[in-house]
């Protein structure tokens, strides 16, 4: 479930991600098949969903390279990964990037009502300290795509929602609100695309770098299963939580379960697992009609 690159040295296991250093100017991320639920690594891991993670990735990235510059580098991987075995091994789901200085915030933008969202805004009208009007329902699509920005929370603790104004005080007036225009175009685009593709994007997390001259890069993952959730056009209803192309089901199997939501997660059971891959699967082939 993990690279285990020897010939570059590691620099950061994620979630997902393991990174690696090149030089001083690039790194080496492979999206691997693990599966985080919860903010628990399950010990299962979903065949294929590196690749497809990559590809999704890798689509957005130079789709949306006309709003945002992002992080992709021109360096081959044959000159970043000089084994070649290691380097047949990972080939599908790695890519060299630009090092950048992470900005320490999720961009979050949500087009529809659903998750924690719907949650804060059954409690009190509003989301992230916008108001919202009275009346929506579970899953509905909001007048207007909303930003509600949350903190990037250390290891094994959670993000913290937060507003405009707490996200200026952390980086600053100007940059916050770049990324926030930033983010909700780069999320206009791409949902008005899905939805020609029979998907619903219904909200979706950005990351954000700065080079070394200051300028703004979309760095991490795009607009993928995992980052996002994606729900079938045809199978859509307000009113109703709609079914995912992403791990849903997996978070679905697992509420059934007496687990804690503490390390160590459940094992997934084979049925899952297939399901969950066929979904990554269906992802990709939709947005861009070729499949992993």
């Amino acid at each position: 479930m993990s690279a285990d690159l020897t010939c570059l040295p590691l620099l950061h296991r994620g979630k997902v991600r393991d990174m690696y250093a090149i030089d001083d100017d690039h790194m080496l991320i492979v999206t691997t098949d693990r599966l985080s639920a919860f903010d628990v690594i399950l010990p299962t891991p979903v065949p294929g969903k590196g690749a497809v993670l990559n590809a999704v990735a890798d689509f957005w990235f130079h789709k949306l390279s006309h709003i945002v510059a992002n992080h992709l580098s021109d360096m081959p991987l044959a000159d970043a990964i000089p084994d070649a075995d290691e380097r047949r091994r990972v080939a599908s789901h790695a890519i060299v990037v630009k090092r950048m200085q992470p900005v320490p915030i999720e961009a979050i933008v949500r087009g529809y009502l659903i998750g924690s969202g719907w949650k804060e805004y059954a409690n009190s009208g509003s989301v992230c300290g916008i108001d919202l009007p009275p009346g929506l329902q579970l899953a509905d699509r909001l007048p207007e795509a909303i930003f509600t920005p949350s903190t990037k929370a250390a290891a094994g603790e959670h993000d913290k929602n937060i507003d405009m104004a707490e996200m200026r005080g952390l980086i600053g007036n100007d940059l916050a609100e770049q990324i926030r225009d930033v983010s909700l175009r780069l999320y206009k685009e791409a949902a008005t695309y899905a939805l020609e593709k029979g998907i619903i994007i219904a909200d979706t997390k950005f990351e954000f770098g700065l080079d070394d001259e200051g300028h703004l890069t979309l760095i991490d993952e795009v607009l993928t299963p995992d980052s996002s959730r994606f729900w079938p056009v045809a199978e859509y209803r307000p009113g109703i939580s709609p079914p995912s192309f992403d791990k849903q089901i997996v978070r679905d199997w697992l509420e059934t379960l007496d687990w804690n939501k503490q390390p160590p997660g459940p094992v997934l059971p084979d049925a899952i697992q297939q399901k969950t891959a066929a979904k990554y699967r269906e992802a990709l082939e939709r947005l861009t009609g070729c499949g992993s």
